[in-house]
């Protein structure tokens, strides 16, 4: 049997890519925050053997897919899949699946990032999943400054950032000063006592506990956002905005995005244009205002 035209871009939105020069498909599965169980992924790879050639390939944005698969047993490969807990999809003009790091499982993890892709992805990739947008919409969680999942080549990057406080009156001006010591950027300096030099100190954390008189303390990890990344043909690094955010704060803000992408982007434009047509300060002061939210119903009806 062979597909349709209408047919394949009828499956392509359901996650299952055409293969080139062949007959067959690629099925898509998405990870949710780039995690799978070890008995789903046990059933992703008894799929392959089943349905496609017996490969299972990674995509760059944490999800797998399995490729040669007959446009015939798709259905069946369907209902395999979710009877194993698993679906496909990740593809079109909608919100993809969301880029985690592994969070506190890493030395430097400051938040845990697969918690927060996971409450991102029932919101948004779930919650928006019925919503057209004018191009696709990526969203990276990073869970430090290292930026190992790129959050400033998303549509929208979330970085977890550590506030340090440095307690002068518990500084006893060490020759050697551990703290300093550990800094990877030298934002600790010492001329008697230690000064934290704030811009150079990228927030990541890596001087607390090291001081053994507990003069270097964190504080709340808040997080920093960056707009209108863009990675392809015509690459730009996002916008980061001036302000830290609660966790609260940033996912409101993901859902202010959209509906800002969905009120003012046009027809096949990518969010970072947007973000240069309307200016970062601008979008800034409507991420941070309620407006948005309050004309969610209006914004999604008129945008269909």
């Amino acid at each position: 049997m062979k597909p349709t035209t209408e047919e394949i871009k009828e499956l392509k939105g359901q996650g299952f890519l055409k293969n080139r020069s062949v007959d067959s498909f690629s099925a898509r599965i998405i990870t949710k925050n780039g995690c799978l169980t070890a008995d789903q992924l046990k059933s992703a790879c008894e799929a392959s053997n089943r349905y496609g050639n017996g490969m299972v390939t990674m995509t760059s944005r944490l999800t797998i897919e399995l490729p040669g698969i007959a446009f015939e047993t798709i259905p069946s490969f369907k209902k395999y899949i979710a009877g194993q807990g698993l679906e496909t999809g990740g593809t079109g003009h909608k919100v993809r699946p969301v880029v985690s790091c592994k969070g506190t499982t890493c030395t430097f993890g400051l938040c845990d990032t697969q918690s927060l892709a996971l409450e991102i992805h029932q919101r948004f990739y779930v919650g928006y999943q019925s919503v057209t947008l004018p191009h696709k919409f990526k969203i990276a969680c990073g869970g430090c400054p290292n930026n190992c999942v790129k959050p400033d080549l998303n549509d929208f990057g979330i970085v977890a950032q550590k506030i340090v406080s440095l307690d002068s009156a518990k500084c006893k001006a060490c020759k050697i000063c551990k703290a300093q010591v550990a800094c990877p950027l030298t934002a600790i300096t010492k001329a008697g006592k230690a000064t934290i030099e704030r811009g150079i100190c990228n927030n990541c954390g890596r001087c607390i506990e090291h001081c053994p008189f507990s003069a270097i303390v964190g504080e709340e990890t808040r997080f920093s956002v960056y707009l209108g990344g863009r990675w392809g043909k015509r690459v730009r690094i996002g916008t980061r905005l001036t302000a830290l955010y609660s966790r609260a704060e940033v996912l409101d803000m993901v859902e202010k995005a959209l509906l800002l992408f969905i009120q003012q982007g046009s027809k096949g434009e990518r969010f970072a244009s947007l973000v240069d047509r309307l200016g970062t300060e601008t979008i800034q002061l409507v991420l941070e205002g309620n407006t948005l939210l309050e004309q969610k119903e209006a914004i999604l009806h008129d945008g269909q």
